[in-house]
């Protein structure tokens, strides 16, 4: 058994769903010690919504100096950061008799290793952690400082996780030059697709108020639905953008409507919408409020709307990380790795507002969140040496 299959199936093995961390994290720390890292444990929320976040750092060395030996960097040659980011924790297994085996035993079928997290995102972190150790162990003195940043609340509220080391690291004034989330990004073949970007993300609660009334005497009622209908269609209707090279159009998309007592012969008295735009840098955050606002009131509607910002887009153009993983997917794979910023939001949405390259990259992502989560063990081992390959490439730079 390989060492990255052996840290997997350890992890895989703790039921950390959200927010519980169930020890992974005094593992991961354990093991990045032993090579030198400095640990640091950050606990955030409240009492009953505990969350484990491990700040995992080992400082680089300068150039190597006229005598053959690295010297440790002063504060004006300091090498540059490479952080590892990822979630220990994971989403609630679903009905336990749906499982072919259980999902918190590492199970192998076919060449395929299943287990909740598997895919969704333990095996990247097992080979993060390994590729590091292989990295260290050749090269003790890299031109190059890495960083672990692990949370155990990404699949949750994503509060008092990663947004809150990133917090305490703006307030430190930490630098961080290059990231690797290590999310599931490949479609087809391992290292077909990884995201230089995503969407951002931004939430409304629309009320529309009314008069209820009886369902035989509308002129004595005010029905929101039939007010609502006209301002749907045309914010259906709206190109909010074109979005660009690297973006879709941003898209709003209705995601739950309410109205009514459930009666049938009542007119409401309110009608409840929840909304969503996933947006691309063409577009603000404030500018699709006030263009969406301008459609409400310009169908001369009664409403208050509460928005929820959930991450901004962020874009990391091609450069000394794309190439990097580019060239270590080719290396390993032989593909020729497609970016791309679709699907839904990750923890990178927080750590690009400190860190100006960043990318997602991980093993294929068919089965995440599903019953029976698998990856094909075949797989683990280039994963980790396409993240071996980055270091080596970003320490040679």
């Amino acid at each position: 058994m390989s060492s990255t299959l052996r840290l997997a199936e350890q992890l895989i093995s703790r039921p950390s769903v959200t927010p519980d961390d169930a020890g992974c994290q005094a593992l991961l720390a354990a093991r990045l010690q032993a090579l030198g890292f400095e640990c640091e444990t950050i606990v955030s929320g409240p009492e009953h919504f505990r969350v484990t976040n491990l700040w995992a750092t080992f400082k680089g060395f300068g150039p190597v100096a006229q005598t053959g030996r690295a010297q440790a960097a002063p504060d004006s040659i300091a090498p540059r950061t490479l952080v590892f980011a990822g979630h220990t924790d994971v989403v609630p297994t679903g009905p336990l008799e749906q499982w072919t085996s259980p999902p918190f035993t590492p199970s192998h079928r076919d060449g395929v290793l299943y287990g909740r997290g598997a895919a969704d995102m333990k095996t990247s972190i097992a080979a993060m952690v390994v590729a590091v150790e292989e990295f260290l162990a050749a090269t003790p003195q890299p031109n190059l400082s890495i960083a672990f940043l692990i949370t155990s609340d990404e699949e949750g509220p994503s509060v008092d996780g990663t947004a809150v080391v990133v917090q305490q690291l703006k307030a430190r004034g930490e630098v961080l030059d290059y990231c690797i989330v290590g999310e599931p990004t490949s479609v087809d073949q391992l290292g077909d697709m990884i995201k230089n970007g995503r969407r951002g993300t931004l939430s409304g609660k629309l009320t529309v108020k009314g008069v209820q009334g009886h369902i035989a005497y509308p002129h004595l009622a005010k029905n929101p639905i039939h007010d609502f209908a006209p301002a749907l269609a045309e914010l259906v209707a709206t190109e909010w953008d074109a979005g660009n090279t690297f973006f879709p159009a941003t898209s709003w998309q209705v995601s739950n409507v309410h109205g009514g007592t459930g009666a049938s012969n009542i007119i409401p008295g309110e009608l409840v919408v929840d909304f969503n735009f996933r947006f691309s840098t063409e577009s603000t955050a404030d500018s699709l409020k006030a263009r969406l606002e301008a459609i409400l009131q310009k169908h001369q509607l009664d409403y208050t709307l509460t928005w929820t910002l959930g991450g901004q887009p962020f874009l990391t153009t091609p450069g000394e990380l794309v190439q990097a993983v580019s060239e270590s997917i080719r290396a390993e794979t032989g593909l020729q790795t497609e970016l791309s910023t679709t699907g839904g939001t990750s923890d990178g949405r927080f750590i690009a507002s400190i860190c100006p390259q960043l990318i997602e990259f991980g093993p294929i992502n068919a089965s995440i969140h599903k019953i029976d989560e698998h990856v094909l063990v075949s797989t683990l081992d280039p994963l980790k040496n396409i993240y071996r390959g980055v270091l080596e490439r970003l320490a040679g730079q």
